[in-house]
């Protein structure tokens, strides 16, 4: 375990950040922060397999990242931090593990920015078929690389409001939905008779409830972001509190209960599941399902775009302050912005949107595949600094952890089951090989730096 003391936390404003996000942002970056493009997308994978029972093939996965966060929340509220779990690492698991730490979450969000940037491409095309890709790609990273560059409240504002859509978004096909299987909504209903009318609940039996589990456990990401954002505002353990607190709630509201109205309104193996939310928004006779999902669906690519510039870029600027990156990136210009960690992290979002095109089917591919698996990885380790540090007296002064000190290490273990089972899941290996083939070269980059230094110490001991 590092000896650096956990009692010593290092605020934005003794980096030089300066703060400037407001409660309602941190609270509104919680919310909106676990409804990603995965949800609304994604989720009709899982729903074509698993059937009705993809609500329970959910609900695992949602409870493993709800005792992740509730364990990053404890750390972060005994010590609100810059660099959040990266910096808690480095003190429970020594300077190794923090390097990958560090780096893991920035190899995935810049990943992010790149997939993000494409993916709204290819949404604005919907309205836009004849504008070219790249260009759209090109046109809104720039955006928000502008609009992180401002100011850290300017990412903040545009956050909200991108958030606030995507929650008003959920909230109102919850509504919708939930009068639409009751049966008090004017399109006639059939309940909730779905859910065991098309082969019963379990249509493929149990085996696709686990692995979609593990294709679900992607899409939760993106709800440790409040713990690094706090560290820029007035009052961040308040704030790392009250959205750890909230996130059973949301992950219930959101996830679940979204889930389970899909597989109420619509048959698991009728046409349509692949886009589940169009086709839901379509059975209930909302006019133009399809522009409308497409707007919510834009919205959070750009939710997660915008997202992906500021957590890859103070995510490297934390790195500067254990020497896990080049000083030089921690300079901040007059409104403290780290200007130089926003233009590499973006850089290589970039040079991934020219990849895509020039190397689609073996550079690109390897991302896609790899950066998945890597923040995976993270939550893994989040686990493990809490095992490692609520074992040692004095590092977790009020623990709040339900079932201490059994059940952080059911979420360690649940973590390490998702892992292995996705060497045993034909479309889950090749991300997991990928996946570790990553972590390995940040590893041999971790041992490189280790030799420079160790060399460059032996070479002044010699001239002094």
């Amino acid at each position: 375990m590092s000896d650096v003391p956990f009692s010593e936390p290092i605020p934005a404003d003794a980096a030089g950040l300066k703060p400037g996000l407001q409660q309602r942002h941190l609270g509104m970056i919680a919310l909106g922060g676990v409804i990603g493009a995965g949800l609304f997308v994604g989720s009709g994978v899982v729903i074509q397999s698993a059937g009705p029972a993809t609500v329970v093939s959910f609900l695992i996965t949602g409870l493993l990242v709800v005792l992740v966060m509730k364990m990053l929340g404890e750390m972060a509220v005994a010590m609100p931090t810059m660099g959040s779990f990266y910096r808690y690492a480095h003190i429970a698991l020594g300077r190794r593990l923090g390097f990958l730490t560090g780096w893991m979450y920035w190899y995935f969000w810049v990943i992010v920015i790149a997939l993000e940037a494409i993916a709204g491409a290819k949404l604005i095309q919907f309205w836009l078929p004849d504008l070219p890709t790249w260009i759209i790609s090109l046109t809104l990273l720039v955006t928000m690389t502008l609009a992180n560059l401002v100011s850290v409240r300017v990412f903040g504002e545009t956050e909200f409001w991108l958030a606030s859509i995507k929650v008003i978004a959920i909230i109102g096909f919850l509504a919708g939905g939930g009068l639409y299987v009751m049966g008090l909504w004017p399109v006639a209903s059939d309940g909730f008779g779905n859910l065991v009318a098309h082969g019963g609940f379990l249509p493929n039996g149990i085996l696709p409830v686990f692995t979609g589990a593990v294709t679900a456990t992607g899409f939760y990401f993106g709800a440790e972001l409040v713990t690094i954002a706090a560290a820029e505002s007035d009052q961040p353990g308040k704030a790392i509190a009250r959205a750890t607190s909230s996130v059973i709630t949301r992950v219930l509201f959101f996830y679940i209960g979204s889930i389970l109205l899909i597989v109420a309104i619509l048959p698991w193996n009728g046409p349509g599941v692949e886009t589940p939310f169009v086709s839901a928004l379509t059975r209930i006779g909302l006019p133009a399902a399809a522009q409308v999902m497409n707007a919510v669906i834009l919205t959070a690519v750009l939710s997660a775009l915008n997202s992906g510039v500021y957590a890859s870029s103070r995510i490297l600027f934390a790195l500067t302050s254990m020497g896990d990156a080049p000083k030089g990136l921690a300079r901040l210009d007059s409104r403290g912005v780290p200007v130089r960690a926003i233009l590499l992290s973006t850089l290589f979002g970039y040079a991934s949107i020219v990849i895509s095109y020039v190397s689609p089917d073996v550079i690109f591919p390897f991302l896609i595949n790899s950066y998945g698996t890597v923040a995976i990885f993270v939550y893994l380790l989040i686990a493990l600094s809490h095992i490692r540090l609520s074992g040692t007296p004095g590092r977790l002064s009020q623990p709040s952890m339900w079932g201490m000190p059994a059940l952080n290490k059911v979420g360690f273990a649940g973590m390490i089951i998702i892992v292995a089972a996705m060497g045993f899941i034909e479309e889950q290996r090749l991300p997991l090989i990928f996946g570790l083939v990553s972590v390995a070269a940040m590893l041999l980059a971790s041992l490189v730096r280790d030799r420079v230094r160790e060399s460059r110490r032996i070479e002044s001991e010699k001239e002094a």
